[in-house]
């Protein structure tokens, strides 16, 4: 019998994104013990995509791009009890045990929710990643209602996650972004200021001079000086997601230093029922068809998308 053939976009070396990436056809996967297949409907795209790519995460290739989706359960396996195929799923795949990923037309998950109406699939596709780091990089801070926190970063969508989650759990919250999205920022109830000199004299003005933590959420070469300043010279008061390089150096907390964990379960459907509700939002930027993949690498690599991008696939 012949095997089931699917569109993927996946690479065989590692190098630049669109100089190793193809877009081809292989067999569909079948999902190992607790892992489910989706017909996929949505996936969004991150840096993270791009850093595989370079093998930040070395694998044996190929290899696919995608850790966001959002489809159709079309297959369970063993072990599987809380979704059926047909049932509407967001969730975050499985890179370990297959050579496809979440931009193909059917991909395997390990962690999964429900996704509650009347969020639509492109929308969910864009919490996971997102939700997962911001919520975890907060809980390994451990701040407490009333407590204040420094976002660096807060138009990156990891950094806009963390201002909900943070808000959401009553914690003061002071956003250093640019004015993308400084209004909607400030409707969730933070404080934001701009980049730039004479950012540590402003957050600490906005503060009274009492940061209890800083979380550093996008590119941010070169700030992990001002941030420790603004926590008071208390290094370990400071956590960031993408300067690991100098991290170490400056005695600040980071994702690899912590071994963070990922409560997935905790939060996956928590965040989905909280954006079907209109209590929390991922900005979506801009979709594509996945025959126009190159296009959405290309606005990915700026660095500039201001808001996820996200891929589409046709029934």
């Amino acid at each position: 019998m012949t095997e089931k053939q699917m569109k993927t976009l996946r690479y065989h070396a590692y190098g630049e994104p669109l100089a190793v990436l193809n877009l081809e056809t292989t067999t569909i996967p079948v999902p190992q013990a607790n892992h489910i297949r989706i017909q996929v409907k949505a996936c969004a795209l991150n840096p993270a995509d791009w850093a595989c790519c370079h093998g930040f995460v070395p694998h044996i290739l190929p290899r696919g791009i995608g850790t966001d989706v959002a489809g159709i359960v079309t297959g369970i396996g063993r072990q599987v009890t809380d979704v059926q195929p047909g049932d509407a799923v967001l969730g975050n795949v499985n890179f370990n045990d297959y050579t496809s990923a979440g931009a193909a037309e059917e991909a395997v998950l390990d962690h999964w929710a429900k996704i509650p109406q009347p969020l639509d699939f492109t929308e969910a596709a864009a919490l996971p990643m997102a939700v997962m780091t911001a919520y975890a990089h907060l809980k390994a801070l451990d701040l407490h209602a009333g407590q204040t926190l420094v976002v660096h970063g807060a138009g990156s969508m990891i950094g806009y996650a963390a201002v909900q989650i943070a808000r959401l759990n009553h914690v003061n919250v002071i956003a250093t972004a640019g004015q993308t999205f400084a209004k909607q920022l400030e409707a969730f109830g933070s404080t934001v200021t701009s980049y730039g000199p004479g950012r540590v004299e402003r957050v600490l003005a906005l503060a009274n001079n009492q940061v209890d933590a800083v979380l550093e959420t996008a590119s941010a070469s070169g700030a992990l000086p001002d941030l420790i300043k603004m926590a008071g010279n208390h290094p370990d008061h400071v956590m960031t997601i993408s300067d690991h390089e100098n991290a170490k150096k400056y005695g600040v907390r980071s994702t690899f230093s912590e071994s963070i964990a990922f409560p997935y379960d905790e939060v996956l459907a928590k965040y989905a029922q909280l954006a079907a509700e209109g209590k929390f939002e991922i900005p979506i930027a801009q979709t594509f068809t996945i025959d126009d993949w190159q296009a959405a690498v290309t606005a990915s690599l700026t660095g500039h998308a201001h808001g996820k991008l996200v891929i589409l696939f046709a029934d």
